[in-house]
């Protein structure tokens, strides 16, 4: 009996490493196939797409809604479409799209600032900034202080640079037409027409158009003009009465040269007119568009960029107002809208003929600037002249309050008011 219950013992033993054996086999092939499983998986896992470049970011810190909203929304809107022909192409730099970020100033220095640091906080390697450098600057400082480029669409003075911000302003241009270009067009303009004794009525608001009437005189007086009377405000003093009687006292005056906006500038026009004197006003840029004229304005003329009236010279631009008005369901108010579009242009082809966005690169492509042929004509720089000189200017003509244009013209140079 005491060897059965041994056999059995052993036997059961026996039994148990068996059973044991048996599940480590079993064990360590399903582990086998399971690693055999994952290899698999891994061999037939599709790698991930490289992730696209990272953008390039242009900051606009531009009025939207206040004086300076015609003359830049136009071109704001114009930078749009330009930078998307751009990325529909393929963007930049092997693939880096532009993407442009705006945000109001409201014209009010302190939010000026503060949009500046907020677009550069956002990442922006380029600043657009308003249409007028005095209400731009607190803007402009920003980029320049972070090493940016600062780029207007459409300043008009030749303070957009290093005549104005030292050696920090190499990074900074305008693709506005000079001041001092816009006065010598409108001077010869005018001793072509045979006006010999002229009027200046300037307003010292803005030190562009204190730049453009200045222009004017200095090359009227080259020319063989005289300057028989000048008269001053300021923008909102509550003098443009007393001026606009003054003027309208000037005999024998053949033309009156101003550059203004705003309230003051039609109400100039209108006064004048009202007191029987339908003497010839010319004016810059600044009085470019309809949205400021007073009803019957006539003999009243001005030079710019381009014609927004469907009769520019250019079929360019009259499609491209076109798909502007489709794009935001009204016409530009004005027609330097173009400097927007050249601008991003500019950008595009510095950006790859300098390999990058290094501000100072750019700054040194763009001085070498002679004739450069961009959309909707050629553009000039220098090292001394950040802002466009030598461009082509249209004179139009009001009558009865309808523009027209009269004639495309270059001035023989810019005038020198230093």
């Amino acid at each position: 009996m005491r060897t059965k219950i041994l056999w059995l013992a052993v036997f059961l033993a026996f039994a148990l490493v068996a059973t044991a054996c048996g599940s480590t086999e079993d064990t360590t092939t399903t582990t086998a196939a399971a690693a055999t499983t994952t290899t698999a998986a891994a061999q037939t896992t599709t790698t991930p797409a490289p992730a696209p470049p990272e953008p390039i970011i242009i900051g606009a810190a531009i009025d939207q809604t206040q004086d300076m909203a015609p003359f830049n929304n136009p071109a704001n809107t114009a930078a749009e479409i330009m930078i998307d022909r751009i990325n529909e192409a393929g963007g930049v730099l092997d693939g880096r799209m532009l993407q442009l970020i705006t945000a109001d100033t409201t014209l009010d220095p302190a939010q000026t600032q503060a949009v500046a640091l907020d677009l550069i906080e956002q990442g922006a390697e380029v600043l657009l900034v308003t249409c007028d450098v005095d209400a731009a600057t607190p803007a402009i400082q920003e980029a320049l202080n972070a090493g940016i480029l600062a780029i207007a669409p459409c300043i008009g003075t030749d303070q957009m640079g290093p005549n104005r911000f030292g050696d920090a302003g190499h990074i900074a241009f305008s693709f506005g037409n000079m001041a001092q270009d816009e006065g010598a067009v409108l001077a010869e303009f005018a001793i072509e027409q045979g006006w010999t004794n002229g009027v200046i009525v300037k307003d010292n608001f803005f030190v562009y158009f204190q730049d453009v009437v200045d222009a004017f005189g200095v090359r009227f007086a080259e020319d063989g003009g005289t300057i028989v009377a000048e008269e001053e405000f300021a923008q909102f003093d509550g003098t443009i009465g007393n001026v606009v009687t003054a003027v309208a006292n000037v005999p024998d005056k053949d033309v009156i040269v101003m550059s203004s906006f705003a309230g003051d500038l039609p109400a100039f026009v209108a006064g004048l007119r009202a007191l029987g004197d339908d003497t010839p006003i010319v004016c810059s840029w600044a009085c470019d568009g309809t949205f400021w004229v007073p009803p019957g304005t006539s003999n009243f003329w001005y030079n710019t960029f381009v014609s927004i009236f469907g009769d520019d010279p250019d079929p360019a631009v009259n499609a491209f107002v076109e798909e502007m008005t489709a794009r935001t369901g009204e016409a530009p108010s004005t027609g330097g809208f173009i400097g927007g579009a050249q601008a991003i242009q500019a950008l595009a082809e510095a950006f790859e003929a300098t390999g990058g966005t290094d501000a100072a690169a750019i700054a040194d492509f763009f001085e070498d600037f002679e004739d450069r042929e961009l959309i909707f004509g050629d553009v000039s720089f220098s090292e001394a002249n950040h802002t466009v000189f030598g461009r082509l200017h249209r004179i139009l003509l009001f009558t009865d309050s309808v523009p027209a244009l009269v004639e495309v013209r270059v001035a023989t140079s810019p005038a020198d008011i230093s």
